[in-house]
């Protein structure tokens, strides 16, 4: 048998070259898809995080405007912190006519959820005195939450104004 005839085994380099440029190409398509779905859940997690927070001020505001919480005159019904809605407040509920109000410790949040731009639990704060487009909290009470990511989302909105 004459050598010119047998079979070698293996790949030739041409094979691998194609091979290797195929594989580049579709990681270099497929890279960009990832980037942005990591990107897209972290704006879920962040619309997530912000609806929670906010849902908190809404009941500890429905509390108040209920006068189920004690407040001073001036106070707006907003919680002073974001602590004050993990730790809770003391409400009064109506008991039977012979009794005292009951008295009972609501909490709104069990913790304060990450934000998952900035990676930190720093979360941008507006009170109800604050103007509405201030980077500064004025202290006086929580009315809203932004997160303090200067990014740009995917629809091309800034998170800071979700």
């Amino acid at each position: 048998m004459s050598i010119l005839f047998a079979h070698k085994k293996g790949f030739t380099l041409t094979e691998m070259l194609v091979t290797l440029t195929l594989l580049a190409i579709l990681a270099a398509v497929i890279f960009p898809l990832a980037k942005n779905a990591v990107k897209r859940e972290k704006e879920i997690e962040l619309h997530r995080s912000l609806r929670l927070i906010r849902e908190a001020i809404d009941a500890y505001k429905m509390l108040a405007d209920e006068k189920k919480i004690e407040l001073d005159e001036e106070d707006e019904g907003y919680p002073p912190d974001l602590e004050t809605l993990v730790k809770g407040v003391e409400v009064s509920e109506a008991g039977e006519e012979d009794e005292d109000p009951r008295i009972r410790i609501v909490k709104f949040l069990r913790r304060i959820p990450k934000d998952p731009m900035t990676n930190s639990y720093e979360w941008g704060l507006r009170s109800y005195q604050d103007d509405v487009d201030s980077d500064v909290w004025g202290g006086e009470n929580v009315y809203d939450i932004y997160t303090k990511s200067l990014g740009t989302a995917l629809d091309g909105t800034k998170y800071r104004g979700w």
